[in-house]
């Protein structure tokens, strides 16, 4: 499908769907606006000064009229308010209720923490709220987070003219979007901060006063405090459990500023659904089979880990390559070998290992669904 309604297809009556924002262009006789529809970029701005719409809510909406459909640079949308919109999510699993919970703490705008087992969708989750509200994905990963500083600017030192050493001050994403936001009040930005607990709880703090009523930071090339714009919305994300190294508990004060939701692995007929849309030449059959052994591996309690929804994708995109694909459920058992047991420290081929025990698993469930396993493979 093309990225791009064009003027032809927007014909008065078509009704669509999209989230509207306040719309702050000076001398405007419209109070929304919007930029996308059904989740296409739209030709011209669609405005509307219909009460029933809520800013950030999507909702269906009808086309009344299209102004100036010969330029290019000119003319509007305007539509009307005709209902709300299903909430959709694209590509990741949510169980209903945390889906509405989801909604709701996003037309609130609340900063969220999603919490779940590696793997699980949390950065795709993200991805796909930006995308469906017309918003601006800003990725940030906290690992390299070291000083409260390191959130705003990164230090560069590099060599002048002279030979001598210059300090250069570099912008993060964060500091460039709060800045953007700023200067586009119209445009809403969604500021994902990923694994957030593996850096350590003293930089953390510099995030207080932007997550809580003070939305505001520091500033350090500035050196002051700078004020959160209204259309930023934080997200972040964190993984726990003792199969982590180099992760920090987040305190109760820290929690505090965020709304937690729980998120899991997709149940094996969502999995299914996501993966067969993912690798539509994979046959069914054989997804089910590789869905069907995930599940034995994540059902399985005395793992330290579990095994993450990449793994499950990764092993379609050996079994979609024609290099594997001519091999039907031969491929199977060495595919799921390299994609799940590399995930566990140890040897396939050793029991004593969790690797080993993963490929037990495998051939235990590959032998339920009656697919032969290659003779070389059978140790372990």
């Amino acid at each position: 499908m093309p990225t791009k309604w064009t003027v032809e297809e927007l014909t008065p009556g078509r009704t669509v769907e999209a989230t509207f924002w306040p719309n702050d262009v000076e001398g405007s006789a419209f109070k929304l606006r919007a930029t996308h529809l059904d989740g296409r970029r739209a030709p011209k701005v669609v405005l509307s000064n219909d009460d029933r719409i809520v800013p950030g809510v999507p909702c269906t909406v009808r086309i009344l009229a299209v102004h100036k459909p010969e330029r290019d640079d000119r003319g509007r949308i305007e539509v009307e308010w005709m209902g709300r919109a299903p909430f959709r999510i694209e590509g990741v699993y949510l169980d209903p209720v945390v889906s509405k919970k989801l909604q709701v703490l996003l037309e609130g705008g609340l900063n969220i923490l999603l919490d779940g087992p590696q793997g699980c969708g949390k950065t795709v989750l993200a991805r796909s709220i930006a995308d469906s509200l017309g918003m601006e994905f800003v990725f940030f990963n906290c690992g390299a987070v070291v000083e409260a500083s390191d959130f705003f600017v990164s230090i560069q030192v590099r060599a002048s003219e002279s030979g001598a050493p210059v300090t250069d001050f570099v912008k993060t994403d964060i500091l460039l979007a709060l800045e953007r936001a700023s200067d586009r009040p119209e445009t809403k930005f969604l500021v994902f901060l990923d694994e957030l607990n593996r850096c350590q709880e003293s930089a953390r703090n510099a995030l207080m006063p932007a997550l809580d009523s003070t939305r505001r930071v520091f500033h350090p090339i500035e050196n002051t405090f700078i004020p959160i714009p209204d259309n930023v919305q934080f997200i972040a994300a964190v993984n726990r459990g003792r199969e982590f190294t180099g992760t920090f508990s987040i305190d109760a004060a820290q929690l505090d500023r965020f709304a937690p939701l729980q998120m899991d692995y997709p149940p094996p007929t969502a999995e299914l659904g996501i993966l067969a849309k993912r690798h539509p030449s994979v046959p069914k059959g054989t997804l089910e089979l590789v869905i069907a052994v995930a599940d034995a591996i994540r059902r399985a309690g005395d793992l330290p880990g579990s095994l993450s929804v990449r793994a499950t994708d990764e092993a379609c995109v050996y079994l979609e390559h024609p290099l594997f694909a001519d091999d039907g459920k031969r491929a199977l058992p060495e595919v799921l070998k390299t994609s799940f047991c590399g995930r566990f420290p140890g040897r396939w081929d050793d029991l004593t290992t969790d690797a080993g025990a993963v490929w037990a698993l495998v051939r235990k469930t590959l032998a339920e669904h009656k697919v032969p396993i290659p003779e070389e493979m059978i140790s372990g």
